[in-house]
């Protein structure tokens, strides 16, 4: 299983570092938007500028991969990573600079902490790795999106967050329990066919 999970620097594992080493960037230009600092709104759309970039990229390696055959055991466990990391840093840098609500990013840590855990026990017990289902990709696809819109909230807007992050909540909400149903029944079919 080690051998399986050597990096391999294939086109898109080398996307994924780039976007890896982008994501503290965009942090510290999130950071820099907050009222206030001076040329806030310049640092704004250079922050704005590198989210976006490192979403497109996200979206490239994956085309890569698949159209190319370059899907390596590696990439399936690193570019999710990736992507939670680059949620997770970009929602906690707006929390930082009051863009966001608490219990946004509190979900976005509880949920993620659940997704590890999770694909870590599959991975051991059962020698697989979760691969992204549609309800999962859509939920990553709403949450990028209302992470986006917090670049161009201002003072007066912000209450909207609120119910800009209804929509991934809910989708990451019923993706989550989609990823554990089907983890438990892969478990219940392995049992099955090791008592047969």
């Amino acid at each position: 299983m080690k051998s399986k999970l050597k990096l391999e620097w294939t086109i898109p594992n080398i996307l994924t570092t780039i976007r890896l080493l982008a994501i503290p960037i965009m942090a510290v230009f999130i950071f820099s938007m907050k009222q206030g600092h001076e040329r806030a709104e310049v640092n704004a759309m250079v922050a704005f500028a590198f989210f976006a970039a490192i979403w497109l990229t996200d979206m490239a390696d994956g085309y890569i991969a698949r159209r190319f055959d370059m899907v390596s055991e590696f990439g399936k466990i690193y570019d999710p990573f990736v992507d939670k990391l680059f949620q997770f840093t970009t929602a906690f840098m707006m929390l930082l600079i009051g863009r966001i609500p608490l219990w946004v990013v509190v979900f976005i840590l509880v949920k993620e902490i659940i997704m590890i855990l999770g694909g870590a026990f599959v991975l051991q017990q059962m020698k697989l790795v979760v691969k992204a289902k549609w309800y999962g990709k859509a939920s990553t696809v709403l949450f990028v999106i209302a992470l986006a819109s917090l670049f161009f909230l201002n003072k007066d807007t912000q209450y909207y967050a609120h119910f800009i992050f209804i929509p991934p909540v809910l989708m990451a909400t019923y993706s989550t329990i989609r990823y554990a149903m089907n983890a438990i029944n892969k478990f219940n079919e392995m049992a099955d066919e090791s008592i047969e």
